[in-house]
C-alpha cells in the first residue's frame, strides 16, 4: 500500500497544468514587424496643419483606415496566452444584461475606445466566454488566458484584429520579478 501511496504522488505533479500553460503575450508581438502605420505620413509636416486644414482631415481619415485594417500576427493564430490589458464590456447574460460578461474587448492602455481613439485593430482583443464571468468591470485591469484567433471583427467601440476564446479572467496583479 506504501509502495501504491508513493508511485501516486510521484504522478501527481504529472497531472498539474505547467506553469506556462498560458505564457504570457505582450502587446507588441500582436504587431507584424514589417508593419508601419506612419509609412504614408512620412512626406507631411503634421506641426505646419491646422485642426481644419482639408489636409489634415484627409490624413486623419488615412490614419482612421490604416490603423482599422491593421494587420494581425497571423504566427499568434491558435496560440494558448494569457494577457494583461484593460476590459470594456459588451455583453452581459441574462435578459435584463445584469449578469455576468459573456464578451469584451481587451485593450492595452486606459481609456482606450471611450476617451481617446481606438486603437490599431492589431491592439484590440475581442474576447468571449461561454460562461458568464462575474467581477468584470469597464475598464478594469485584467489577465486573460484563453485561445487566441486571428479574427477581425467591427465592434461599437473599434475594429478588433483578434478573437480569444476565453478559459478564464483574473484581476490584474504585478508579475513577480524573475530573482537571479
Amino acid at each position: 500500500m506504501k509502495k501504491l501511496i508513493l508511485m501516486l504522488a510521484l504522478l501527481v505533479p504529472l497531472a498539474l497544468p505547467a506553469a506556462d500553460a498560458w505564457p504570457e503575450l505582450k502587446w507588441e508581438a500582436m504587431v507584424p514587424k514589417d508593419w508601419d502605420p506612419a509609412a504614408q505620413f512620412k512626406n507631411l509636416d503634421l506641426s505646419k496643419l491646422q485642426d481644419t486644414d482639408p489636409r489634415a482631415m484627409e490624413a486623419l481619415e488615412k490614419l482612421k483606415a490604416a490603423w482599422d485594417n491593421a494587420p494581425a500576427e497571423p504566427s499568434l493564430n491558435g496560440q494558448k496566452i494569457r494577457i494583461a490589458g484593460f476590459a470594456l464590456t459588451l455583453e452581459r447574460a441574462g435578459p435584463d444584461g445584469k449578469g455576468g460578461v459573456i464578451e469584451f474587448l481587451l485593450v492595452p492602455y486606459f481609456g482606450a475606445c471611450i476617451h481617446t481613439p481606438p486603437p490599431p485593430a492589431n491592439q484590440i482583443i475581442h474576447a468571449k466566454s461561454a460562461r458568464p464571468l462575474a467581477g468584470v468591470r469597464m475598464m478594469q485591469p485584467i489577465w486573460a488566458y484563453g485561445t487566441l484567433k486571428v479574427q477581425r471583427g467591427e465592434t461599437t467601440w473599434g475594429v478588433a484584429g483578434y478573437q480569444l476564446a476565453v478559459d478564464k479572467v483574473l484581476p490584474y496583479t504585478e508579475p513577480k520579478p524573475v530573482k537571479q
